[in-house]
């Protein structure tokens, strides 16, 4: 009936995935990563490498106050308190126990200065030194090859199998499989001796899926993600008994290029500079219209009323820290000026009122309060009076699956009947839902898949063997 059998089979080869794959090798088990693209990482390969963590080594240098009460506080705000709680206390909880781990386990390199992105109360969050969640994904291979861990790219989970106890106990799959053609490939049965591990991520790029769980996301709307992020692993989930949570809860990106497609180089520019360091205008009136380090929901909301065209404008000063500022020029994603009179004529706003605009941001900037929206002025926020000045053409693109399958605190899916866990089934990452609520606070998505990851692994790996 089986073809072949290990003890623990984890589907997706992304943060989650890896971070189960490692603990349950570490726990003595068999493991055997299953992926359905060509390449390893999915979207945790593209994203841009950035860790939430509370309490960390570098906010005790900075001196800078933070609990893990505080970060849950904020992912709160950012969900608009759908979140479910006991989920999101243990992502903060165990983040810097999850940021530690990558650093001493793994070898993974981060800049060495903290980052405030939009939401949260402090800057808290760490930055890979390649601004790339390759600087994570890669250790981890490298880890999952010194454990001889295999994994096994181009093979499509298609069907999930249960014994007569409904407890799970292995999986249908296609090798060879050529995405996006679900017949291609060569039908396999794989049995699991301990537990299934799920993993395989969001369903942003799945746009007829994505529009039946939220008509307003119509197919038009492009994503950020990469081009395998579909839905078949959360619907082989859900005809085996999972029951959905949120699934119409999808982020949109604030920060992303119209000038590029799917994240591109220009997001992390806006994250890292655009909104921190400069301001964000209409360019029909050449005004501010949002506190810049607002929470995602709260951007994209604002930046998609009345139809608002958006640019980030940011000067020399602000560009410091943009480790993608080059590519970005080089691809024209951003544009560069000598002086804003030149940049108001490129972008086609109206130049008195950008004047004004950024007169009056200067002043705020100067007497240490923004009293038009609120925006926090930290220490190393300058006044934009030092050319040149760099601007950025923004659009909202699809993000991130708040919503997917339902876990408890030890990673178990939960069934949609009997509402208690169904046997040796685990999962971990944006495949699961209910989390962060009606939107995710930004860098809190890695540090999710990592704790819960790893404690999905931990979990399927104490499972007894089967005979």
């Amino acid at each position: 009936m089986w073809d072949e059998e290990y003890d623990i089979i984890v589907i997706g080869s992304g943060f989650a995935g890896l971070s189960a794959a490692l603990e349950a090798c570490r726990k003595g088990s068999s493991v055997l990563v299953l992926e359905k693209m060509a390449i390893p990482g999915g979207n945790s390969s593209i994203s841009g490498g950035l860790v939430a963590a509370a309490g960390s080594p570098l906010q005790r240098k900075e001196k800078i106050k933070d609990t893990p009460e505080l970060m849950l506080a904020d992912m709160l705000v950012s969900g608009h308190d759908y979140n479910y709680p006991e989920l999101a206390r243990i992502v903060a909880e165990r983040s810097t126990e999850a940021l530690l781990w990558t650093i001493k386990d793994l070898g993974v390199k981060y800049k060495p200065r903290l980052i405030r992105l939009g939401g949260h109360s402090v800057p808290r969050t760490y930055n890979t030194v390649n601004t790339s969640g390759f600087g994570i994904i890669k250790p981890m291979l490298m880890k999952c090859r010194e454990m001889n861990i295999p994994i096994r790219l181009r093979v499509f989970a298609t069907q999930l199998h249960a014994d007569e106890s409904g407890i799970m106990e292995g999986v249908d799959v296609r090798e060879d499989y050529i995405f996006p053609n679900r017949e291609s490939g060569v039908r396999k049965r794989i049995r699991a001796r301990r537990a299934i591990v799920l993993a395989a991520g969001g369903f942003s790029q799945d746009k007829k899926f994505r529009v039946l769980q939220n008509p307003m996301l119509t197919e038009d709307i492009e994503s950020t993600n990469h081009r395998g992020a579909t839905a078949e692993g959360l619907v082989m989930a859900l005809k085996a008994g999972a029951t959905p949570v949120q699934l119409s809860m999808i982020q949109l990106g604030p920060w992303a290029s119209r000038d590029e497609e799917g994240f591109g180089v220009g997001s992390m520019f806006s994250m890292l500079a655009g909104f921190p360091y400069g301001i964000l205008i209409d360019l029909k009136t050449g005004a501010r219209f949002v506190n810049e380090q607002s929470d995602r929901k709260l951007l994209v909301d604002a930046m998609l009323s009345s139809g608002r065209e958006s640019i980030a404008i940011v000067d020399q000063k602000g560009v410091r820290h943009a480790s993608t500022l080059q590519q970005c020029l080089k691809r024209g994603v951003v544009m560069k000026f000598d002086t804003i009179e030149e940049l108001a004529v490129t972008n086609q706003a109206p130049l008195a009122p950008l004047k004004e605009t950024i007169e009056a941001y200067n002043s705020f900037i100067d007497n240490g309060r923004d009293d038009e929206f609120g925006k926090p002025i930290p220490k190393d926020l300058h006044p934009l009076r030092h050319p040149p000045f760099y601007s950025i053409r923004l659009v909202s693109k699809v993000h991130h699956c708040m919503g997917g399958i339902q876990i408890n605190h030890r990673g178990q899916v939960v069934h949609i009947d009997t509402h208690q866990p169904i046997g040796r089934f685990y999962a971990a990452g944006e495949i699961t839902g209910g989390i962060h609520g009606l939107s995710r606070l930004g860098s809190a998505a890695i540090t999710e898949c990592l704790v819960f990851g790893r404690i999905a692994g931990q979990n399927a790996a104490d499972e007894p063997l089967r005979p």
